[in-house]
């Protein structure tokens, strides 16, 4: 274990930290430490294994990236410790969107990432909406009550405040649908909270 200078933070193997990046006005790297290891002089080396941020992958920040979305790579590395400035916690996607409230040290990964080839695992996600996209837990979706599919306010025509003060949606193709049964218990919380439903799925 490591005691990171100037704290009383303890690092770990398994544990995730941050780490100081050599250009001081990028946000620091994030890594997860899978091994400490001291020399005779005492230097403290840890073996990492590097989590990518969204716009260090080959194809860029996409529009259901996250703002706090990591990728795990397949990028292990041997730094000092001293470059460790901080821990965090990189949660899975589903335990993230429940978090009640997102603090600065809370990332979460849903992808893993080959650094040499750009690709990721898995290669299909669910998507969700009109526009067929990913669910990115920093936006606002409602629930259609009939088809129970995910929709973002402004592909169906509506501002975040009108969503936020809706008891009861229907999707365009379910109001017109007469049968729509409405159920009593609102939304739940997120489409990562929704295992019942199997959305359509198709190549990222």
């Amino acid at each position: 274990m490591y005691t990171i200078k100037g704290t009383n933070k303890v690092v770990r193997a398994g544990d995730y930290v941050l780490m100081r990046p050599s250009d001081a006005g990028k946000p620091p790297y994030v890594a997860r430490v899978e091994k400490i290891e001291a020399d005779a002089r005492n230097n403290v080396k840890v073996h990492c294994r590097w989590y990518y941020r969204p716009e260090e992958s080959l194809g860029g920040r996409r529009q259901f990236h996250g703002a706090k979305e990591l990728f795990l790579s397949d990028h292990f590395d041997v730094q000092s410790a001293h470059t460790i400035e901080g821990k965090c916690i990189v949660h899975t996607f589903k335990s993230y969107t429940r978090l009640e409230n997102v603090g600065a040290e809370d990332y979460y990964c849903r992808f893993e990432y080959k650094a040499a080839t750009g690709a990721f695992t898995p290669d299909r996600v669910a998507v969700y909406c009109k526009c067929e996209m990913p669910y990115n837990p920093d936006d606002l979706m409602v629930q259609c009550e009939g088809c129970k599919d995910w929709y973002h306010p402004a592909c169906v025509g509506m501002t975040i405040e009108e969503a936020k003060l809706l008891d009861h949606f229907a999707c365009a193709e379910c109001s017109s649908d007469d049968d729509v049964k409405k159920s009593q218990n609102g939304f739940t919380a997120s489409p990562a909270d929704d295992v019942k439903v199997e959305p359509k799925r198709r190549k990222r």
